[in-house]
C-alpha cells in the first residue's frame, strides 16, 4: 500500500546536491574519500611516468591535430623513442622545435648520417608541399635525434577527440574535471 505523498519518496537523492551530500559525511568517510581520489590521481601518474621509461620517450601518448592521410585529427598515437635505433627515412616521427609548444608528427623524408654516427635528417607533413625547413628555428635546416619526442608504433582512431575539444573549449573541460572530483569524492562503497 502506498501512501500518498510518497511517490519518488524511495529514489535517490539529486546528484546535483553535492554540498548536502558532503555535510551528510562524517570526517572519516570525507578523509577516505580525498585520500581515494589523491589515489587515483597518482596512479595515474606513476603509470605516465611507467610509460616513459618502457618507452624512451618524453611523451609516449599524443594526440595527432594534422597528419593525413596517414593519420586524422584527433587520432591516439602511441610512441617510443630509443636511441640506439637508427632514424630512417618513409618514419613517422614527432618531433618539438624551438620556440613551439606543441610537438609536430610528420614523415622523415632525408636522412644524413655521418662517418661520426651523427644523424641529420629532414622531414614533411604527408598533405604538405614542401619540406619542413619553414617549421623548424631560423637558420636551422636539419633535425637531430634530440629534436625527437617519439617515433609511431601504433595508433587509435579518434581516441583524442576528447583532449582536442577539452582544448578548444577550456569550459567544457573544468566542467567534466568538476564532475568526475564530485563523483570520486561523493561516490561512496556499498
Amino acid at each position: 500500500m502506498v501512501r500518498a505523498g510518497a511517490v519518488g519518496a524511495h529514489l535517490p537523492a539529486s546528484g546535483l546536491d553535492i554540498f548536502g551530500d558532503l555535510k551528510k559525511m562524517n570526517k572519516r568517510q570525507l578523509y577516505y574519500q580525498v585520500l581515494n581520489f589523491a589515489m587515483i590521481v597518482s596512479s595515474a601518474l606513476m603509470i605516465w611516468k611507467g610509460l616513459i621509461v618502457l618507452t624512451g620517450s618524453e611523451s609516449p601518448i599524443v594526440v595527432v591535430l594534422s597528419m593525413e592521410p596517414a593519420f586524422h585529427r584527433g587520432d591516439l598515437l602511441f610512441l617510443t623513442n630509443f636511441r640506439e635505433d637508427p632514424i630512417r627515412a618513409g618514419e613517422i616521427v614527432v618531433f618539438k622545435v624551438e620556440g613551439r609548444d606543441i610537438p609536430i608528427v610528420h614523415r622523415v623524408i632525408k636522412v644524413h648520417e655521418k662517418d661520426n654516427g651523427d644523424i641529420k635528417f629532414l622531414t614533411k607533413g604527408d598533405n604538405n608541399e614542401v619540406d619542413d625547413r619553414g617549421l623548424y628555428k631560423e637558420g636551422q635546416n636539419w633535425l637531430e635525434k634530440k629534436d625527437v619526442v617519439g617515433r609511431a608504433r601504433g595508433f587509435l582512431p579518434y581516441v583524442g577527440m576528447v583532449t582536442i575539444i577539452m582544448n578548444d573549449y577550456p569550459k567544457f573541460k573544468y566542467a567534466l574535471l568538476a564532475v568526475m572530483g564530485a563523483y570520486v569524492l561523493l561516490k561512496r562503497e556499498s
